[in-house]
């Protein structure tokens, strides 16, 4: 964490000076507004956090409840969402609070006793060691509790008006085109339809999301007509594995077992078995008691007794994404889109792999940087056609897992034993499957060969390295924020670092020469490092070189008192040398990352002109 620039800071520095808009914020809502979030659920707390950030944009959340939601239904936090708890400064906090997963066990019948259970293996949650970061269970609400305190503690200070409930909408072609209806649902105005005018709608309203239905969007996908009864419990019992993530496959059904947090809790998903087309629902008037019942039959010789249910519910497996996630009808047409869909408002699934959550929020994240680069200047609204570009296929690609996962839980192994397709398959259910084609926020002739283990378009994949001006070593990609800011890593060639090499010629083109990205789309008394993060990385270890012999261009002048910044300047830590790890050429190497933290772009240290060709059509703003 950096402060103490602006002056010195006495209290909580991860809380901000109110700025711009959070300046006497009112917390009422506004008749006009840059962005409107509908639903403040995973994918809308976290785009409104991302907004959060940046003073001059006027964004506004809405939710139809009344209050914070108290019992969050979804749970399971793999390892890609807290790394993204990371950029938002709350990992450690709500990873103490958490479950952490680090094995699961497989029961099935007994040979020798077919109804009764046996343990037959035990899986390490991360067997390939495909990241750093933890797979955690806690409540929904506890995640956007964080996000919450997050926002309050940014310059624009929002919050979340509770009570709005979306109507409907109209486009126009005016200033804010967007006329949004909303109807309070609490306080003096309740039952009373307020009218808000906004230049961009977010609607991440749920399954339901009128949003969706507002812009024609429609929902392709089937049930698979299998029901499941879910329930949190706390329960007496003799089986030994009730603190362990368990997959049960019986004679008698299926259970997927989920500890909670806190020691005692646990949420148990109970098959209920095969549902007739015709059966119109009526699976869902299950009881508890029949759910708890066949949970016991199940699980023998192991029982369980319940002492108290938190919360309980039945529903049937549905597989459903949207024809696209905004309401452009005809993509090849100039049309820009103002309202986007996100979360369950376009994707729909099982339970089962934990991601209804974990995608929902990265829709999220994916819109929240590009509507705040449009909004603070820096692109034009070309940029928010990549919305639905990048995420449908993400979407596709996670409803496509999700039925051969579920498939499998309903015990249709395919002559896969399911523990060994948990462990072929666990990139994908930790969220570190995406890969974002070429395009134009990915580029077309990058150098894969330059660093092999940075695979373009996937996730920026941290490893550690010292920071040369403290000595202390880091995970260079936990530096990350969600600040709205472009990363450029510069992997230095072999030269010394006191000695002029290729990578000072880089440093001093980045610095100096108008076709820099840093010179062209920094405005006019911004700090050097308000669009792009520069960080270097020497070959040497820290003690055989001073920060001072790095390029100015990687100890930028920042703050109002114009002090230069040492944090950017890394080492190698020689028995875990990242150029090593990550496969990056010794010759050196540029690798772009984006806001979200997906490799853009790769070149050596030589490719200025493709470097600024990548950033000119994204910065455009004709």
């Amino acid at each position: 964490m950096k402060f103490h620039h602006h002056g010195y800071v006495s209290e909580d520095p991860r809380t901000r000076q109110p700025a711009g808009v959070g300046i006497n914020r009112s917390p009422e809502l506004p008749d006009e507004m840059d962005v409107l979030i509908v639903g403040a659920g995973p994918a809308g707390m976290l785009a409104a956090a991302q907004l959060s950030v940046f003073p001059e944009i006027r964004a506004h959340i809405v939710e139809r409840r009344v209050n914070r939601l108290e019992l969050g239904h979804a749970d399971g936090v793999q390892a890609r969402s807290v790394e993204t708890f990371q950029a938002f400064g709350f990992r450690h906090e709500i990873v103490d609070e958490a479950y952490r997963i680090t094995e699961t066990a497989f029961w099935k019948p007994d040979p020798e006793n077919p109804d009764h259970i046996i343990r037959t293996a035990i899986t390490d949650d991360d067997p390939y060691n495909i990241s750093e970061f933890e797979h955690i269970i806690v409540n929904q609400a506890r995640v956007l509790d964080y996000f919450r305190e997050f926002m309050a503690r940014q310059p624009s200070r929002m919050g979340v008006n509770f009570g709005y409930e979306f109507v409907g909408l109209t486009i126009d072609d005016s200033e804010y085109p967007v006329e949004v209806e909303l109807l309070a649902t609490s306080g003096p105005d309740q039952g009373e339809i307020r009218k808000v005018r906004t230049k961009y709608v977010l609607g991440a309203d749920g399954a339901h999301s009128k949003v969706r239905n507002a812009i024609g969007a429609t929902h392709q996908g089937k049930i698979s007509y299998h029901a499941w009864g879910v329930a949190d419990v706390i329960a007496k019992t003799d089986f030994p594995d009730i603190r362990l993530k368990s997959i049960i496959n019986s004679a008698k059904g299926n259970i997927l077992h989920i500890p909670r947090e806190g020691g005692y809790l646990f949420r148990t998903y109970v098959d209920l078995g095969e549902v007739p087309e015709d059966d119109n629902h009526d699976i869902r008037k299950t009881p508890l008691d029949e759910i708890i019942r066949r949970g016991n039959a199940i699980m023998a010789p192991y029982t369980f007794d319940v002492q108290d249910v938190a919360w309980w519910s039945v529903y049937e497996v549905g597989h459903r994404v949207t024809d696209r996630f905004d309401e452009v009808e005809d993509p090849s047409s100039d049309q820009m889109p103002h309202v986007f869909i996100a979360g369950d408002a376009c994707h729909t699934h099982s339970a089962k792999a934990g991601q209804g959550m974990n995608v929902s929020m990265q829709d999220g994240f994916n819109l929240g940087w590009k509507l705040a680069q449009v909004l603070r200047g820096y692109s034009s609204e070309g940029l928010l056609r990549t919305y639905t570009q990048e995420r449908q296929k993400i979407a596709q690609d996670l409803i496509d897992f999700d039925l051969e996962w579920s498939g499998r839980m309903a015990g249709n192994d395919d002559g896969e034993a399911i523990e060994e397709f948990y462990v072929r398959t666990a990139e994908f259910p930790a969220g570190f499957m995406t890969q974002y084609q070429p395009g134009l926020l990915i580029a077309s002739d990058a150098k894969q060969e330059l660093a092999t283990g940075y695979p373009l378009g996937k996730r920026f994949k941290s490893a550690r390295a010292v920071r040369r001006a403290d000595a202390n070593d880091h995970h260079i990609g936990h530096q990350h924020r969600a600040d709205g800011r472009w990363r450029i890593y510069v992997f230095a060639d072999a030269a010394h670092p006191a000695e002029h090499s290729r990578v000072d010629d880089f440093a001093h083109w980045l610095g100096n020469d108008p076709s820099s990205p840093v010179v062209r789309h920094t405005k006019p008394g911004e700090d050097p490092d308000s669009v792009f993060d520069v960080k270097v990385i020497y070959q040497q270890p820290h003690r055989e070189f001073d920060v001072t012999d790095a390029p100015q261009a990687f100890r930028p002048e920042c703050g109002k008192h114009r002090v230069e910044d040492w944090n950017q300047v890394y080492g190698v830590i020689p028995d875990e040398d990242i150029f090593e790890l990550r496969g990056i050429s010794r010759d050196g190497a540029v690798i772009v990352v984006r806001p979200d933290m997906y490799v853009a772009h790769i070149v050596g240290l030589e490719d200025t002109d493709s470097l600024a060709r990548f950033f000119e059509p994204i910065f455009d703003l004709s």
